[in-house]
């Protein structure tokens, strides 16, 4: 079997890239080949859109450098899609999920998935986790229309994923997560709320095609 890991960093300012290149020398290298993608800072979206357009393999998965999503999610996300799926994503509200991270965290995310719902209808319990795979024909198919830079680019897939009729499975997991975000929620919430409204707009005027 071969696969890629694949590194997009977003204009980091830290220690990413030469912790990926740290990590990379006690990982086999039979059958993986590993690449980094030094992008302009543009936001998430773009930094996912990116790697995702630039993926060779199939299936293509998707995780947040921190690995809060753990990697033995891999497994679960591969017998989605041999069952059937074309989409599969770690979620923290479905049953067999466990959730430890600071309450204010917690509010944070029940604001914005409220928002989320109300706005932008996917059927999706949990759109913003950072961990999802994806056949290569969905993956390629759905960000090569998506547009937002920002956040609220996995809304935006999602909801491109359910007007296109693509099947999603969401995979409960362990999430323990006592770090800082890097998000500000009262410097980020506005875009936020604007791109989940940009994304109705983009709908009603045919961005994205049919």
């Amino acid at each position: 079997m071969t696969a890629e890991i694949l590194l997009a960093d977003d204009g980091s300012q830290d220690a990413t890239a030469d912790v990926f290149h740290r990590a990379k020398i006690g990982l086999p290298y039979k059958g993986l080949t590993y690449r980094l993608l030094r992008l302009p800072h543009r936001g998430k979206g773009a930094a996912v859109r990116a790697g995702i357009m630039s993926a060779e393999g199939d299936p293509i998965v998707f995780l947040d450098a921190d690995l809060t999503i753990p990697v033995e999610i891999l497994d679960l996300f591969l017998e989605a899609l041999a069952t059937g799926a074309d989409l599969a994503i770690a979620s923290r509200y479905v049953a067999g999920s466990v959730v430890d991270r600071p309450w204010w965290r917690r509010v944070m995310g029940d604001v914005y998935r409220f928002v989320v719902h109300a706005l932008v209808p996917t059927d999706i319990k949990d759109t913003q986790c950072g961990g999802k795979m994806y056949t290569a024909e969905a993956a390629k198919n759905l960000f090569a229309r998506q547009r937002l830079d920002g956040f609220a680019f996995d809304a935006e897939v999602l909801f491109l994923a359910k007007r296109a009729g693509y099947r999603v499975r969401e995979i409960p997991f362990a999430l323990r997560q006592r770090n800082d975000t890097r998000i500000d929620f009262l410097r980020d919430s506005p875009r936020m709320f604007r791109d989940l409204f940009l994304i109705r707009l983009n709908a009603l005027r045919g961005v994205y095609g049919r």
